[in-house]
């Protein structure tokens, strides 16, 4: 049977392979996976939280329940930080004793020692379990260096570096906490607890019990706890948690809303929709989680060069102690440098330097409203060098409006525009809804007929009215302005409004181009993109004509799903990577062949989050940019945390030549890289849009 449970204090990538490992290891397991960036455990088989917590008894790894609410204990009050204090205090009165007496004096010794003992005992336990079974993690190297600091009488340099150790295990354990805070914020935007309406009841209970066609009441203030549609009310709904919109959405009844969501003005009554763990929230949690887990070509190079960089850390580290002891004879010199190597050779920042980074970038683009599936796609997308675009709903809104009104002699536009209402009220011709928006009353009318290819006719006001084809008003042989022509040739949808005698005028309706889509195009050439492109199925004629207005110059109509899917193949031949934007559903061959494939208006469209590598949730073109800029910057971090892990550490080696390194700088190399990694990839925090 297969669990999932949630961690606290899972801070060590090195710690988190070997709670794994233990956890594997316990008799009724079948399978095991642990997710770091989530920090997340599932498991296949019949065990108890106790016995998981016995597998992380070594890091003090706390087991809960995944639907479970996890305890955050405050910084300063974890067990870890308090012994890091008692260590300080130790040390600091051992210093001040060795000054008044000497290093070796039993005062000094015995501060010194326990100094050590409280800051450091679970790290020489686990050190000493490790050492016992030749496995070799940074807390085994930190235990030969203690405990060959001890036996050479380096007292107070061991304490010191104890208490280093310790001050930067609490600092990471601080950080990767605040790295993983976005996916926490996530998990407590949906209420627990939603009051419903059922069979004539208002009942208060928890979202689990919800069931599909439950009417949930939803008061001003109050958050969305449930996917569903509006069964009464209006109301202005804030989903800047779903899309990173901090615009309000008007609802009203039959428009969807999302778990999560704040309602804002109006009391709403909410049909639900979708079970709790099928809500748009709850899927972008395990989306995000899934994501994190995922690792990227750069962590599987890091992880692989680890592999083989700790032994080669203790074989430099054994060839430092022995070789030049023995060709000068000074022992403790070159013991005491070959226990800091020991020390400055911890994998540690190298490890983390890029799980960090990913983690803290895909849960940033997550609150933005931008789903990263996989860390793989955040760096593909940051070394993109084209981008393919769709027309229908991305380039353009994705619905017509009315863009233009034409009225013959005897008649004013909105005359025009109200007897076309009139005959278009009755139709559900996607191009009729765009005119009877246009006009809030309509005349008496009846005797509707639609005409298939050709347009809709009805009696209105006791004349036949005909909204058509300008080809079905040549046959009434009606003469044709030029005008109207023109306005076909821009790509545009140009409608007669006629009786049986006389053309009463023309509206022309257009899916309009979104007002961002020039922007963009310019921001994207300015961030080095090479070449954009236009793939449509829509009429050249009207591709040619939207791609004129936003400054694109290559442009491929009339295609067909699979011929997307060709295009897509060739221009990743000219130009290596390229991101394909599309809807997710007419475009599911393009998307999936692209080099990243880019879904617009993930929420609420299952095709999206499924199909894509990259959802924006909002309906919005702007966050792409944003996007682009978020993966190029988090692959520069994920070169400057390898360079900053390895780099001290060079540097720190060197020191070993004039025979200058010592435990302390050997610590505050280990430590300082660590810190570094993790503060740097911090920084891609404060990315917005």
């Amino acid at each position: 049977m297969q669990k999932t449970y949630r961690l606290e204090n899972l801070s060590c990538t090195s710690c988190a392979a070997k709670f794994e490992k233990n956890v594997r290891d316990l008799p009724a397991i079948k399978q095991v996976n642990l997710n770091f960036g989530a920090s997340k455990l599932t498991v296949d088989g019949n065990v108890s939280i106790e016995e998981l917590e016995k597998a992380g008894a070594f890091d003090h790894i706390r087991v809960y329940p995944e639907k479970e609410k996890v305890q955050h204990i405050p910084f300063y009050k974890k067990r870890q930080t308090i012994e890091t204090v008692i260590s300080f205090l130790l040390l600091v009165a051992g210093i001040i004793v060795s000054f008044q007496t000497t290093e070796t004096s039993a005062w000094s010794i015995g501060l010194f020692g326990t100094s050590m003992l409280v800051g450091g005992y679970h790290m020489f336990w686990t050190g000493l379990q490790n050492l016992s079974k030749f496995q070799f993690d940074m807390k085994t190297l930190m235990t030969i260096a203690i405990i060959g600091a001890v036996i050479i009488g380096e007292w107070r340099e061991g304490a010191v570096v104890v208490f280093l150790f310790a001050i930067s295990e609490a600092l990471e354990d601080f950080s990767m906490s605040k790295a993983r805070q976005s996916i926490r914020s996530l998990m407590d935007l949906a209420p627990a607890r939603a009051l419903v309406q059922r069979q004539g009841e208002l009942l208060e209970m928890d979202t689990e019990e919800i069931r599909i066609g439950d009417v949930l009441i939803v008061k001003p203030g109050q958050k969305i706890a449930m996917d569903g549609t509006v069964a009464s009310g209006t109301s202005s709904v804030n989903q800047a948690t779903i899309t990173g919109e901090s615009i309000p959405a008007y609802k009203q009844p039959g428009d969807e809303v999302f778990a999560g969501t704040l309602n804002e003005e109006g009391a709403l009554e909410v049909t639900v929709t979708k079970h709790a763990e099928d809500t748009t929230i709850a899927k972008i949690i395990h989306l995000v989680e899934e994501a994190q887990a995922e690792k990227a070509p750069s962590q599987k190079f890091v992880d692989r060069f680890a592999k083989y960089y700790t032994p080669a850390i203790i074989a430099i580290a054994f060839f430092v102690a022995l070789v030049p002891g023995y060709l000068t004879g000074d022992w403790q010199l070159w013991i005491y440098q070959g226990l800091a190597v020991l020390v400055v050779g911890c994998p540690c920042a190298l490890v983390i330097s890029t799980p960090v980074a990913i983690v803290t970038a895909i849960g940033n683009a997550a609150r933005q409203g931008v789903l990263i599936k996989g860390g793989i796609h955040l760096e593909e997308t940051g070394r993109i060098n084209a981008l393919a675009f769709d027309k229908t709903g991305t380039l353009t809104k994705g619905y017509p409006e009315m863009t233009d009104v034409f009225a013959e002699k005897g008649y004013e536009e909105k005359d025009v525009v109200k007897l076309a209402a009139s005959v278009e009220t009755m139709s559900q011709h996607p191009l009729a809804r765009a005119i009877t928006k246009q006009s809030p009353s309509v005349y008496r009318h009846g005797n509707f007929q639609s005409i298939t290819g050709k347009g809709a006719m009805a009696q209105v006001n006791g004349m036949h009215i005909a909204v058509g084809s300008l080809e079905w008003a040549r046959e009434h042989r009606l003469a044709i302005p030029e005008r109207y022509e023109k306005l076909q040739h821009e790509g545009k949808s140009v409608m007669a409004v006629f009786s049986e005698m006389e053309l009463i005028g023309g509206i022309a309706v257009a899916d309009p181009v979104r007002h961002e889509s020039q922007t963009i195009l310019e921001k994207l050439k300015g961030m080095g993109i090479k070449e954009t492109i236009m793939l449509t199925g829509d009429h050249p004629v009207t591709a040619n004509a939207i791609a004129a207005e936003i400054g694109l110059s290559d442009v491929r109509a009339g295609l067909m799903p699979e011929d997307k899917l060709t295009a897509i193949k060739e221009l990743q031949q000219k130009y290596g990577r390229v991101a394909m934007v599309g809807d997710g559903v007419n475009d599911a061959p393009a998307l999936a062949t692209a080099t990243v494939g880019i879904a617009m208006g993930g929420a609420g469209t299952d095709a999206a989050l499924e199909t894509a590598d990259i959802a924006l949730m909002a309906d919005d073109l702007e966050k792409l940019p944003y996007t682009i800029r978020l993966s190029r910057k988090t692959l520069r971090i994920i070169k400057e945390n390898i360079i900053f892990a390895l780099g001290l550490k060079i540097i720190a080696l060197l020191l070993i030549i004039p025979g200058w390194l010592t435990l302390w700088i050997a610590i505050f190399a280990d430590m300082g890289a660590t810190l570094l990694v993790i503060l740097n990839a911090l920084r891609l925090v404060k990315i917005q849009k």
